[in-house]
């Protein structure tokens, strides 16, 4: 049996409510699966996990949230080669250009992704939440 993390920071509820499909979607195929917020995830607790779905919305000026969720994704960086990996998140303005430059930044630390990133425009509508779905069971 696989072990999933769904790592996630979420203001409004609507990333949280990405983050529990994925972990659905995990479930379904058999994972055990634990859903964390960003600030309970460090480097140290990466290593317990054959997958992780990274879960951010867009803040500011299309960047990841920069008090917790940011500067977590930047310590466990380095642990995540050989990992599954994916990311999923929310927006409420811009076009998805947060979560472009975050796949980039993936890519470049040579993180590879093991689904297709997931983002909603605001809650999740069904065929987000379906997405959310398939991206855990990609990690599963």
């Amino acid at each position: 049996m696989s072990k999933v993390a769904v790592v996630y920071w979420s203001g409004t509820g609507n990333t949280q409510a990405m983050a529990e499909a994925v972990a659905d979607g995990a479930k379904g195929k058999g994972a055990d699966v634990s859903l964390i917020e960003a600030a309970s995830f460090d480097a140290d607790a990466a290593a317990d996990f054959d997958g992780i779905a990274f879960g951010c919305p867009a803040m500011g000026d299309e960047v990841l949230e920069e008090d917790e969720f940011e500067p977590m994704f930047a310590s466990v960086e380095g642990a995540l080669a050989g990992k599954k990996v994916a990311l999923f998140g929310s927006y409420g303005w811009g076009d998805g250009q947060w979560m472009r430059d975050w796949e980039d930044r993936c890519k470049n630390a040579g993180i590879a992704l093991a689904a297709d990133s997931v983002i909603a425009n605001d809650a999740p509508d069904e065929d987000a939440v379906a997405a959310c779905q398939d991206l855990g069971a990609a990690l599963a």
